[in-house]
């Protein structure tokens, strides 16, 4: 009877601590890294063959029609996936588009409220034939101003004027090529800031929409690029300017875009019609940029131009893509965020499954702070080994069988003692 009493005792407590005590933590050894995402294969020398590149994911979607242009593309600009291109890589004169890639280059570095007063020598080697604004020496203009004229009037004159306010024309043409070179843009060469033909300047499709999809990360580009009037000022007078670009104000008989955001057109007799042009339709926005058409005159390149938009929205989904306009370093930080992102998924799901309800307290509430997503995302990140020193502890992690082993060895101990003193006890009796 005392020993099935002892061995009730014993079994009672070793229950009552296993109840108590809580679920070891997770050992470095059940921390798994969790599988990648599964990612889009994009034949990356893709845009570099000749002919028209697109890929469409059923027999519904056609290739785009009725496009003349030597060169053009059209792209996710939120993505930079390239949906359909054509001679992307062609190298070919910019005119006036190139003025994206100095937006792109000198905004960010003017307050748009400084006021500057011109000079004569601001003015000399604006090429013949150039489109100007009206940038007079000795007038005093605001930063803002000289950007409407760029944007709107495609004007030479002002790129002159914020050309020399940043260190001079050579050193503009020096900071333009070394940030094409870092937005990925390796076709272009940068002579004439102003985009005006000059031997050895070329870009091509692909650089074109780079430029034009950096600009829209920059509101104040977005908001110069979509302007269609604005007034300039002369003295202590002001005339007003429109943007040149017809798919913006519907000028000329053609029909405005909707959801056009701009950004850059030009024209010069050694490049013909170029054209940069961005839309909005719902969440989606799209970068288009078509480069010297061969038929339908003056006013082509605003419609293939608009077929392309069209085109594109109407394939987002349903094309795989050909090409991608990031950069290496952004495709490979935008693949380790795809990938954190994933494991960020994983552990919250894990995690899930043994958290607290709402209003309840965890089962060491008070003791030990609680392990969230991020935290076993960061210990099971790609690349990590995790030791044992990175897993987060808690009481008795590790311990339960132990103190188990030890209770029930302690309890026996001391039933037998106890037992030996009664039988000494009662045969002293």
């Amino acid at each position: 009877m005392i020993v099935t009493s002892a061995v009730r005792h014993v079994a009672a407590g070793t229950a009552a601590l296993l109840l108590v005590l809580p679920v070891p933590a997770a050992t470095a050894s059940s921390v798994t890294e969790p599988s990648p995402p599964a990612a889009r294969y994009i034949d990356s020398a893709r845009l570099h063959r000749s002919g028209t590149q697109v890929q469409p994911l059923s027999d519904s979607v056609d290739r785009p029609s009725s496009v003349s242009a030597l060169s053009w593309l059209v792209a996710d600009a939120s993505t930079g996936e390239v949906l359909a291109a054509r001679n992307a890589h062609r190298r070919l004169p910019p005119a006036s588009t190139l003025k994206a890639l100095f937006a792109v280059t000198a905004l960010p570095r003017f307050d748009q409220d400084l006021r500057h007063t011109v000079t004569e020598s601001e003015l000399s080697g604006i090429g013949e034939g150039s489109s100007m604004v009206g940038v007079q020496a000795g007038y005093t203009y605001k930063v803002s101003d000289l950007w409407n004229g760029v944007f709107l009037n495609s004007g030479n004159d002002a790129v002159r004027v914020l050309a020399s306010m940043n260190g001079g024309w050579k050193s503009m043409a020096r900071q333009m090529q070394e940030k094409a070179r870092a937005l990925g843009a390796r076709d272009t060469r940068v002579v004439s800031p102003d985009g005006y033909d000059a031997p050895g300047q070329v870009s091509s499709a692909f650089d074109l929409a780079v430029f034009g999809r950096a600009g829209l990360q920059d509101p104040a580009f977005v908001t110069y690029a979509s302007t269609r009037y604005a007034e300039f000022p002369s003295g202590d007078w002001s005339y007003g300017i429109r943007n040149t670009n017809r798919l913006l104000t519907g000028a000329d008989g053609v029909e405005r875009y909707p959801g056009l955001l701009g950004v850059k057109n030009g024209y010069t007799s050694n490049a013909g019609n170029t054209l940069i042009a961005a839309a909005r339709r719902g969440s989606r926005t799209l970068v288009v940029s078509v480069m010297n058409p061969q038929s339908g005159g003056g006013l082509a390149v605003y419609e293939e131009a608009r077929t392309l938009l069209d085109w594109g929205f109407d394939a987002a989904g349903r094309v795989q893509p050909v090409g991608s306009l990031a950069p290496l370093r952004e495709k490979a930080k935008e693949k380790a965020k795809g990938t954190v992102k994933e494991a960020k998924a994983a552990s919250g799901r894990s995690a899930d499954a043994s958290a607290p309800k709402a209003g309840q307290a965890g089962p060491h509430s008070g003791t030990a702070a609680a392990v969230g997503p991020g935290d076993v995302a960061a210990l099971a990140a790609p690349g990590r080994a995790v030791s044992r020193e990175d897993v987060p502890s808690r009481p008795w992690a590790g311990l339960p069988l132990a103190l188990v082993g030890a209770s029930l060895g302690a309890a026996i101990s001391v039933w037998l003692w106890r037992r030996r003193s009664t039988r000494r006890s009662d045969e002293g009796v």
